[in-house]
């Protein structure tokens, strides 16, 4: 029988923990639950002791999303591993269906639930919705989400299928394949890590995977609100992302390209005087350049030639104006 442990990584998030961890204790009998707290100057930890029942692991400092859980999971053993959002409301029997899943092939790696809007419950959220995917430039989009527009959740992607990339907010994954891949690259800090890890999982032959037999409610930005500092960590995050696990032979025209149309990106945020948000991307592209030395030799495995779904969402989205998943 797999063990597993649900993994929450908090910083400063009282208010979450209070609204959504006795839930997360009564849906998830199956598993032990563990809170890692990243370094947080609130009164989280003080509530955290309240349940005996919660395994607590204290960081000295915010060591980020992907730090903060190479830290912490490093302290915890189980078969799998969720790592859950505390702005996440699960559901009874939300794990079963994913337990299932791993149990039916030994290949999957990683797999999520379906994440719908908190606030909206009938449609999918923006962070994961139904799985993850990525366009040949590097731009992520998912079942249910492209760009801003939200699909409502019809049972139209519940069949389980192969994905990408799944979602931070919530996803699973088997300890022995996050060990071997030595985990997140915590220079990443927050944002698009666990795509770096779904992209290097199946450049090692892994299956990411997601299904609708399971679903949570994501209130979404709880943790980190939209900010120019959000923006920078996307834009640069997305250039290491790329420069770590493109096939070499379009490691550089993809790449060059991407970096165009983040110049563009950039010189329409300052039409409109959006000057934060320029320099956000300004600076991503400037701290890319300092590493890109050291991103370039941490490649390897790249061998996955069809690692996109399609060739530019934003033509799909923009141009053609096919805003839903099942029109690409």
């Amino acid at each position: 029988m797999m063990t597993l442990a649900v993994v929450l990584l908090n910083w400063n998030g009282e208010k979450w923990l209070r609204k959504f961890l006795p839930n997360t204790l009564a849906c998830s009998v199956e598993a032990e639950v563990c809170v890692i707290d990243n370094g947080s100057t609130d009164n989280s930890i003080d509530y955290i002791r309240q349940f005996p029942e919660v395994t607590l692991i204290t960081l000295e400092k915010n060591k980020g999303y992907a730090g903060g859980y190479n830290e912490g999971l490093s302290h915890i053993k189980a078969d799998l591993y969720c790592l859950l959002n505390t702005d996440v409301e699960v559901t009874p029997n939300w794990i079963p269906p994913l337990m299932t899943l791993f149990q039916s092939n030994s290949n999957i790696a990683i797999a999520q639930p379906h994440l719908l809007d908190y606030n909206r419950r009938t449609h999918f959220e923006y962070a994961g919705a139904a799985g993850g995917y990525l366009d040949a430039l590097g731009y992520p989009y998912c079942r249910g989400r492209i760009f801003n527009h939200l699909e409502a959740d019809k049972g139209q992607y519940d069949k389980p299928v192969g994905v990408a990339w799944a979602s931070g907010a919530c996803f699973f994954i088997r300890r022995e394949i996050f060990e071997s891949l030595g985990g997140f690259d915590d220079s990443f800090f927050a944002h698009q890590e666990e795509i770096d890890l779904c992209w290097r999982a199946r450049n090692d032959s892994h299956l990411i995977f997601a299904t609708g037999a399971s679903k949570v409610y994501h209130v979404g930005a709880g943790t980190l609100s939209h900010s120019p500092y959000k923006q920078y960590l996307n834009y640069r995050n997305s250039l290491f992302l790329l420069i770590k696990n493109l096939p070499s032979y379009l490691l550089f025209p993809r790449l060059l390209l991407r970096m165009l149309l983040d110049g563009v990106a950039g010189l329409v945020h300052l039409s409109k005087g959006e000057f934060q948000l320029t320099g956000s991307i300004l600076t991503a592209h400037f701290h890319f350049y300092k590493r890109f030395y050291y991103y370039f030799k941490q490649r390897r495995n790249n061998n996955i030639k069809n690692y996109n779904h399609t060739y530019s969402i934003v033509i799909q989205y923009f141009i053609k104006k096919n805003k839903k998943f099942n029109q690409l």
